[in-house]
């Protein structure tokens, strides 16, 4: 095979991944990772390999793996991130997904957080996310777009 078919390999697995359709992208990325190894191939097959064969402690090793290999991108915070909310550890999956927006905004990233209703932390910490003062702070902040 040549690079570009391992290329067309990795695209279709990332994209059926995304999609949502993890059995078509573990078999893409299986074959990819085989001809050629790459870290963002390696996290997308971690991700499915979760998904599809319930392996998470494998697959998060995988990922930890791959951060250590590329640690600015952000895909690989996505994947690990994913790994975690299917392990039932919401709170690491979203600092994860913070840690990863850092790096490189993502689409996908934003689209899990919001799909989790994520709010930001209020301006005044002592003060409840009740309290007006961080109520319409917030509220004029988001509106300059300063937070």
């Amino acid at each position: 095979m040549t690079g570009t078919d391992v290329d067309g390999l990795v695209a279709r697995g990332i994209k059926a991944a995304n999609g949502g359709n993890t059995t078509l992208a573990l078999e893409c990325l299986e074959q990819a990772v085989k001809l050629r190894s790459t870290p963002v191939a390696w996290t997308y097959l971690a991700y499915c390999l979760a998904r599809e064969r319930q392996q998470v402690d494998h697959a998060i090793r995988i990922c930890e793996e791959a951060i250590r290999k590329d640690p600015r991108s952000s895909s690989h915070y996505l994947n690990l991130g994913r790994i975690h909310l299917l392990a039932g550890r919401r709170t690491d999956a979203i600092r994860l997904f913070r840690q990863g927006m850092l790096y490189e905004r993502n689409p996908h990233i934003e689209a899990e957080l919001r799909r989790l209703g994520l709010r930001k932390p209020p301006l005044l910490g002592f003060l409840g996310r009740e309290h007006p003062l961080n109520k319409y702070l917030g509220i004029i902040l988001a509106k300059l777009r300063l937070r």
